[in-house]
């Protein structure tokens, strides 16, 4: 065993967690199938969100951990259930129209109200694929539809019929009086129109591998299960994988905890072993309500990437999984420093801190060695204070402040300087609201412009931090706070802010000078 096995074995990092518990379930043994399997599930019913994104991103993390822990080869399966029959046309595309028509088809036999793909469904899975790609997952793409119509299932979903008062008395006892009397693990697909049919089974015949059911008119149909002339309930799908595709790992949210007892009792129901399991909490949108792909009340990955690289999305993904969490915007900046800081701590630590070390998660133990030179927050209040939709104006600054930093050599400080403008644009910027200084603060800020000139262009930013302290404790302030909550308020038009020393240094001395005497002029600092 090697120095960083023994650490994993040991880490209380939440991956590590979770791979000592995968490792557990295989009794120590790698699979006969010779790899280990990781799953996540997708329902393109809606658009993709970070949602979707956050499983692949917590699954991968683990998957990572698990090969260092054990050294066993491993694979990951991305499956979409594209033949999953359109129930509601979602509320947020465009030409829903076109759907409607097509209710009760599988997604993947739908029109792509976009235009742009084959059907509905592939547009979804190719949003979804081409977000995993640019983030760079290691991942293999399954769709529902194809491993049905190729016969993959078969096998397994004759299991199914050979077993179906066990598969269907596991599901019973969470359904109503209505629907128990008319529940079938099978979904026969009508030859004739493509719909997903929810009729109740009347006969099955094992030998034949074939149900009958009852059409509206009273007609008897028999069809057989296999070759994608059917498919199953969502409950029964999911177990029929981890059985067929022989799936050892898989996390989902917490709403699905019943239904991942009930998928596993039909996977033990059908001589298969269900995977270990991570039950994650929930997302939430700004009014703290679940986060739905149909509604699109959520944040979806390209606003993300709109304001933030996609390392701050992994970021937020890592941190207390267990825990809800709002996914809004003004989640984002948080996020993005949090992770350069983890990002610049990580050379200097041991190896025993870097396991801990979300950065060292979402890089999967390959980080990228560079200094962001300065907050998102820092860069957000530049923008702010310039009111510009121009990075090369904050790269002015940036190049006073950092003669060091270029946009060649310091790409991540490139890149947070176009989503700081973008962040600045959008959602700063409508929000901003300055005030006049009452005439204790009118006292203090003349007092700070004074230090200020005192202390000349080349002044530091701890030094120029210090004097701030002092200017604020010289007045009749309740707390610093109060102070620097005047400073926010009346020279950036926002109750938050930055250290302010780090701030001045950055935008200059003089300028801030400026800034201050323009306040205590009464001119309008928007």
């Amino acid at each position: 065993m090697n120095s960083i096995q023994s650490f994993a074995e040991d880490s209380n990092a939440w991956p590590f967690a979770e791979a000592r518990k995968l490792l557990k379930r295989l009794n120590g043994k790698l699979p006969e199938k010779g790899y280990v399997l990781f799953e996540t599930g997708y329902g393109p019913s809606g658009l993709p969100h970070v949602g979707t994104f956050g499983e692949v991103a917590r699954t991968t993390m683990v998957r990572h951990a698990f090969e260092v822990l054990t050294g066993m080869p491993t694979r990951l399966i991305a499956f979409s259930d594209d033949l999953d029959g359109l129930r509601k046309v979602p509320d947020n595309i465009p030409n829903g129209e076109v759907m409607i028509p097509h209710l009760g088809k599988p997604l993947s036999e739908v029109p792509d109200p976009f235009g742009t793909h084959d059907s509905f469904g592939a547009h979804n899975n190719a949003m979804l694929q081409a977000f995993l790609d640019e983030f760079g997952f290691n991942y293999e793409f399954k769709s529902s539809t194809a491993a049905y119509r190729a016969g993959e299932f078969d096998e397994t979903l004759l299991k199914m019929l050979a077993n179906y008062d066990a598969v269907i008395n596991a599901v019973l006892p969470i359904l109503g009086e209505e629907r128990r009397a008319t529940y079938s693990p099978f979904l026969p697909i009508d030859p004739e129109t493509g719909v997903v049919l929810q009729v109740p089974v009347v006969d099955r015949n094992v030998e034949a591998g074939t149900i009958t059911y009852e059409t509206e008119g009273g007609e008897r149909v028999e069809q057989s299960v296999t070759g994608g002339q059917c498919k199953l309930q969502w409950r029964p799908d999911w177990a029929m994988r981890w059985v067929a595709l022989g799936v050892d790992y898989e996390m989902s949210g917490k709403d699905l905890i019943d239904s991942v007892r009930i998928s596993g009792q039909i996977a033990r129901a059908i001589g298969g072993n269900p995977p270990a399991n991570f039950t994650y909490e929930l997302f939430l949108d700004e009014n703290g309500e679940k986060i739905s792909k149909s509604r699109g009340n959520g944040l979806t990955m390209e606003e993300w990437l709109r304001y933030a690289p996609p390392e701050s999305l992994s970021q937020f993904m890592y941190q207390k999984p267990h825990q809800a969490k709002r996914l809004f915007f003004d989640v984002i900046p948080k996020n993005v420093d949090e992770y350069l800081t983890h990002l610049s701590k990580l050379p200097e630590q041991d190896m025993k801190t870097r396991l801990t070390n979300p950065a060292w998660h979402i890089h999967s133990g390959d980080a990228p060695v560079e200094d962001a030179h300065l907050s998102y927050n820092i860069l957000l209040n530049l923008a702010g204070v310039c009111n510009t939709e121009d990075k090369n104006v904050l790269w002015h600054f940036i190049s006073r402040y950092r003669p060091d930093a270029t946009p060649e050599n310091a790409p991540m400080l490139d890149r947070l300087t176009e989503y700081a403008v973008n962040y600045f644009q959008d959602f700063v910027k409508p929000r901003k609201s300055y005030r006049a200084p009452n005439e204790m603060e009118q006292e203090a800020l003349r007092d700070l412009l004074e230090v200020l000139q005192k202390l000349g262009p080349d002044a530091g930013a701890e030094d120029i931090q210090t004097e701030v302290y002092e200017v604020g404790k010289r007045h009749a302030f309740d707390d610093l706070k109060a102070w620097f909550r005047t400073l926010y308020e009346v020279l950036l038009g926002q109750s938050q802010g930055p250290r302010m020393g780090s701030f001045i240094a950055l935008y200059g001395v003089e300028e801030t000078a400026a800034l201050i005497e323009k306040a205590l002029a009464g001119e309008d600092l928007a």
